[in-house]
């Protein structure tokens, strides 16, 4: 039965278990008594859901504490074992497969390079695949716990009614890849488990605003540096935050070749891949035969020596061309989105970060609107490389929660046509 906002018995009942399991998770271990306040709950409706949460294995007690001169109060917990996710970050040198438990601590995981063969869509879905059937293998999870696959893929991500979610990356050759299809084609896992396909940018934007540097913000940026660069914009009206496709915006007309096709994107000058390639250009020496990672060491090893040689000067040019491109980057999202802060992170990120993050923050300023980048905080993000991971892996948790911690209901079977009913109907 629906009440007048059109909410049934059993939305109230997900609604009250998904407030007690997130309260739970974030501030837990917590009493009952705390709960109430916390969840704006009665008493008696604590009760109840604390009890079926303990029924069904999510909650379990973890001690107790005393209380105002009463009875010892028993302290609640998620039960970690009670559920498992798998997160995948489809990066730019390689595929990163985790398996979590509840509380996001890591069971296993497994790295697979991308060679030469690059984002192969069959090479990609393979390593997937291989990935998720080594990291249950190392764990063992009974199927039923798992609670969904998270994938953070480069490009934007459509979900569509027939094949699922299809992946649209320019930068990596991928035109309308049905990647979820593909995944389901060829996958050991029940059917029942859901994946979650999201841009890289989004799923490192859940991650740092869940449990990193975002944590507390309402109106936050979060900045994916890698090989190219990606951001994800959360607001008040978009909690779970939105992907924007912030490297291609056009920074210098006629300007250089982005990987994208277009002329003077962002990411044609801000990007590691470009960065590296504008070294080179200039007659910097990066080392051979090397991932991106590697020589991106090199160049700022080369540009900021540490035994006190001289610098290069073309690499540390370079370097500080790249800062000022980044921080009038930034400049356009204060200008736009008016953030609380902008956290930036990827790989590329987290290793420019303690020497660009001054230059940036004072180029970004420069550009921006006085009034909004007296406001904002640009810092670097908290959870390091495997951000992207864990984030994907948040995709399927937030899922379990705004379920109320339900197992996912089969779909139903599809109703017969008409005239067969109508057949049947005859026949009895």
């Amino acid at each position: 039965m629906a009440g007048r906002n059109g909410r049934t018995v059993r939305d109230l009942r997900r609604g009250n278990r998904a407030a007690v399991l997130q309260r739970l998770y974030f501030d837990g271990p917590l009493s009952r008594f705390e709960l109430g306040p916390a969840t704006g709950l009665s008493s008696g409706s604590v009760s109840n859901v604390v009890a079926d949460l303990i029924a069904d294995g999510l909650v379990e007690e973890a001690g107790s504490v005393d209380s105002d001169g009463g009875r010892p109060r028993t302290l609640l917990r998620v039960n970690p074992g009670s559920g498992h996710m798998i997160g995948v970050d489809v990066g730019e040198t390689r595929v990163r497969v985790e398996l979590f438990d509840l509380t996001l601590t890591e069971l296993a995981r497994t790295d697979r390079p991308l060679t030469a063969q690059g984002y192969d869509v069959d090479v990609i879905t393979g390593h997937i695949r291989d990935g998720i059937a080594e990291v249950l293998a190392a764990a063992g999870p009974t199927p039923e716990r798992l609670l969904g696959v998270g994938i953070g893929v480069p490009g934007i991500v459509e979900r569509t009614p027939g094949r699922g979610a299809v992946v649209h990356g320019q930068t990596i050759g991928w035109d309308a890849v049905p990647l979820e299809s593909l995944l389901r084609s060829g996958s050991q896992l029940p059917a029942e488990v859901p994946y979650f396909i999201d841009n890289g940018a989004r799923t490192l934007g859940q991650a740092e605003m869940w449990f990193g540097a975002g944590r507390g913000a309402g109106n936050a940026i979060v900045v994916l540096f890698g090989s190219g660069v990606g951001a994800c914009l959360v607001t008040p009206e978009v909690e779970r935050g939105r992907a924007v496709e912030w490297g291609h915006l056009t920074v210098r007309v006629r300007g250089r070749r982005c990987r994208c096709g277009a002329l003077g994107c962002l990411e044609a000058y801000a990007g590691a891949e470009s960065l590296l390639a504008r070294w080179r250009e200039e007659g910097g020496r990066p080392p051979e035969d090397t991932d991106e990672e590697t020589a991106l060491t090199a160049m700022l090893a080369a540009a900021y020596p540490a035994d006190g040689a001289a610098a290069d000067p073309v690499a540390l040019g370079v370097l500080e061309e790249t800062a000022e491109y980044l921080g009038a980057g930034l400049s356009d999202l204060i200008n736009l989105f008016q953030p609380e802060r902008i956290l930036i992170g990827g790989w590329a990120g987290l290793q420019l970060g303690p020497r660009f993050l001054p230059a940036v923050r004072r180029h970004a300023a420069a550009y921006a609107l006085r009034h909004p980048a007296e406001k904002v905080t640009i810092d670097l993000g908290r959870l390091g490389p495997d951000a992207v991971t864990v984030g994907a892996a948040i995709l399927p948790l937030a899922d379990f929660f705004g379920r109320g911690g339900r197992a996912v209901e089969p779909a139903p079977p599809a109703p017969s046509p008409a005239w067969q009913a109508a057949l049947e109907e005859r026949r009895s």
